[in-house]
């Protein structure tokens, strides 16, 4: 093997290796800029066609010439005729770049270079007698200098710590991760496509807010030094864009990033995003039908199918979507029936009897969701609606007529997860008051994730809002479901981590 080739090898390193392998990369730049030949001088460079596009197209193609750029990722030292790999935005092709065709002097030039080193290939379309369809140069030019090793081909970046710290290098030899990525593009573009085409206005709200509402979560805090006030990052979207039903905006969405001051784990993030939308004259039945449809609408726009597989279980889109109440839910997997339940002592004698944590501050609504997080949550596996939640979790939401304890909500969940949550929206301003007061009393007793009273807000409900149903999609796990991802920062290009030096 040449010197030039042991140079340019991918194997793991030790980092005094690493650093020697750098310093020998420096030195070749330093000859190129002494030469006159910089490659961080070049300003532009001729992508004619995408590295997918000519294997898509090679019959219409072969012996065309084109211009194709990216990083290579492979080289195949063959003497006077080399094969390289380059990795575009769309995929790898091989170059193949001999020295009668590109001239001895380009030719020595080239053999200099690394893997990692950003290319313009010019030449036309061939098949090798391999059968690979590749691309025969006639010209080559360096774009862009590596001046750091890739981490080895066949194990690629697999330190998951090192994957999310360093997203940039996981995208260049990591396939798989690059193909997350541009699903999660994807998906929140059919979103957008399947809302847009339902008469939805994307909208923008503030992310500084005075009272952080719409949520339970901690919020983070900040300081404007300009105004001289304290403001939150929002934890929700609710609050303003139901501002917008009231002025008569009538169907709105927001894709954005909330902020929730929590723990971290594969489910949970500091900040995420989050997709709300609200609409006047439905309720959260006619939100149920919207989830249903959307959902299916983007798997098969993106998947190609209503059915995928999720960790090795197979979620079925196609049938319509399980609905149960909470009350049922708990019911059938606990044994538990808490319509027969009449106050909260009771409640909390149950807690005790199944050995279930609780806080004396917890009433029966309280308790039920207890159990239902207990002994339910793990079974919705397939699409299913749990509906009807108990007035003390739901602050924002409208009561059930005939049974006043309980109020229109919704949330959806598959692979025990839940993925969006949904009400007949609270647009009765004496009662929000009252449900905000009780969320003030929660906050003054210890419960740092309840609601505060937003004066605002109620003065926009007694300007008079529509009927109206809500619902809140989380955007990151949606992705994580349609991409067979086990961990929310797998699909958050910089997610949250603590500073190596800490």
């Amino acid at each position: 093997m040449s010197e030039e080739n042991k140079n340019r090898q991918t194997e793991k390193q030790p980092a005094e290796d690493i650093s020697e392998l750098k310093k020998i990369r420096i030195e070749k730049l330093n000859a190129l800029q002494q030469a006159g030949k910089d490659p961080f001088q070049v300003t532009t460079a001729e992508q004619s066609i995408t590295n997918a596009e000519i294997k898509e197209r090679f019959e219409e193609l072969e012996n065309t010439d084109v211009s194709v750029c990216g990083r290579i990722i492979a080289w195949r030292d063959m003497g006077k005729a080399n094969f390289i790999v380059l990795s575009d935005r769309s995929g790898n092709i091989q170059a193949y770049v001999r020295v009668n065709e590109i001239g001895e002097e380009a030719f020595a030039e080239f053999k200099k270079w690394d893997i990692g080193d950003i290319v313009e290939v010019k030449g036309f379309v061939f098949k090798t007698k391999r059968g690979e369809i590749s691309v025969h140069a006639k010209s080559i030019r360096l774009l862009s200098k590596s001046l750091l090793p890739l981490p080895e081909k066949f194990h690629g970046l697999t330190n998951t710590d090192a994957r999310y710290r360093q997203r940039y290098v996981d995208l260049i030899v990591n396939p798989e991760s690059k193909d997350t990525f541009i699903k999660r593009s994807l998906i929140i573009r059919e979103i957008r496509r399947f809302l847009d085409s339902q008469g939805f206005l994307e909208v923008e709200t503030p992310m500084l807010v005075s009272n952080a509402g719409g949520a339970a979560a901690r919020p983070f805090e900040t300081h404007s030094n300009a105004l001289n006030e304290n403001f939150k990052l929002r934890i929700s979207l609710e609050l303003y864009l139901k501002r917008l039903i009231v002025g008569g905006l009538e169907r709105v969405y927001e894709i954005g990033r909330v902020f929730r001051n929590e723990g971290v784990d594969t489910r949970h993030n500091p900040e995420f995003t989050l997709m709300e939308l609200y609409q006047a004259y439905t309720d959260y039945h006619g939100m149920m039908d919207l989830t249903e449809n959307l959902y299916r609408t983007v798997a098969k726009k993106v998947l190609g199918s209503e059915k995928f597989v999720y960790n090795g279980i197979e979620m079925d889109l196609s049938k319509p979507f399980e609905r149960i109440t909470m009350v049922d839910a708990v019911k059938k997997y606990s044994g538990v029936d808490f319509s027969l339940v009449k106050t909260d002592e009771e409640a909390k004698a149950l807690a005790k009897e199944k050995g279930i944590e609780f806080e004396d501050r917890h009433k029966k609504g309280d308790i039920l969701n207890l159990f239902f997080e207990e002994y339910v949550e793990e079974h919705l596996i397939q699409p299913t609606f749990v509906m009807d939640h108990p007035v003390e979790i739901s602050p924002l939401t409208k009561r059930k007529p005939e049974n006043p304890d309980y109020v229109e909500r919704f949330e959806f969940f598959m692979n025990g997860w839940e993925l969006a949550n949904a009400y007949s929206e609270l647009n009765d301003p004496i009662d929000q008051r009252a449900r905000f007061k009780a969320q003030d009393e929660l906050f003054a007793a210890g419960d740092e994730e309840a609601n505060h009273t937003d004066e605002d807000f109620l003065t926009a409900l007694e300007y008079g809002m529509p009927p109206t149903g809500g619902i809140g999609f989380g955007i990151d796990r949606m992705t994580m479901l349609l991409t067979d991802s086990q961990a929310i920062r797998d699909v958050l290009l910089f997610p949250t981590m603590k500073p190596l030096d800490k």
